[in-house]
């Protein structure tokens, strides 16, 4: 696709905010040590209950009974990626969603031979930034460590490949996120510099996108609205706080307050 996106609609992420919060799913997260207590933060704020569960045995046990899966290997270690495979081989079987988000590959080896392995196991969606993406769908990138050197528009190419080679839906987030199953992309404004400057947002983010890719209907609008409601929160909370120190009370406070006139861009002052 060479034209930009269209701006996802700010209805359609309604829509899919009323599903969520009406079906509460339960996300299984096996996310990086770092960011746990806000991504189940998070979560709640949101209406979807979060779930920690790591040891390898209850990860396939738990992942079977959960609505989705979240994968991030933000602080992979062997024992993790016993349980990461555990837990997407229960999650396949009994056929729930799970999502990845493959934090700094192509920055270290073992990870980015790990993830390489995982999305031949068929994820529901990915979730990175732009040189994360680049890196997992071949492409060279310039990521240091979890910071991506590249532009979201940049790595779009990279995501629609990559999502027509996994049947995944992928999201490459950055100032502006976009969202693609490799025929069709949307593109989701919002973003702020503030957003990276506090731990957790886009591991947040992915644990957002495994709650909404367990509705039913489209997935690719599912978690494009994910990405949507999320931007919309930062953006509220960027607009009046004065720094990281008080933006995520505000962030988790417009995450439990979203209306949808939000989401169609009212009322953002």
């Amino acid at each position: 696709m060479n034209t930009r996106p269209y701006v996802f609609p700010g209805a359609t992420a309604a829509a899919s905010l009323r599903q969520l919060r009406a079906s509460a799913p339960l996300v299984h997260c096996l996310t990086n040590d770092v960011v746990q207590s806000f991504t189940a933060n998070v979560l709640l704020a949101l209406g979807a209950s979060p779930a920690m569960v790591t040891d390898p045995a209850e990860a396939a046990q738990f992942s079977a009974v959960a609505d989705a899966l979240l994968v991030n290997v933000g602080t992979l270690t062997r024992p993790h990626a016993e349980a990461i495979h555990a837990a997407i081989h229960a999650a396949n079987q009994a056929g729930k969603p799970w999502v990845l988000d493959p934090v700094a590959v192509g920055g270290l080896s073992w990870r980015t031979e790990f993830c390489l392995g995982l999305i031949k196991l068929k994820p529901a969606a990915i979730r990175g930034n732009a040189s994360e993406i680049r890196a997992l769908s071949g492409l060279s990138a310039s990521g240091r460590g979890v910071d991506s050197g590249d532009d979201s528009l940049s790595a779009l190419p990279a995501a629609q490949q990559l999502a027509l080679g996994t049947g995944a839906v992928v999201a490459v987030t950055g100032e502006t996120d976009y969202v693609t199953d490799g025929e069709r992309s949307w593109s989701v404004p919002g973003g702020h510099l503030m957003m990276t400057r506090i731990v957790g947002t886009g591991c947040s983010l992915s644990a957002v996108v495994a709650a909404f890719a367990a509705l039913p209907g489209k997935r690719l609008d599912n978690v494009t609205a994910a990405c949507r409601v999320m931007s919309c929160a930062g953006e509220r909370a960027c607009a009046v706080v004065k720094g990281p120190g008080s933006f995520t009370p505000e962030f988790l406070d417009n995450l439990y307050l979203m209306r949808e006139e939000w989401l169609n861009g009212e009322n953002i002052g």
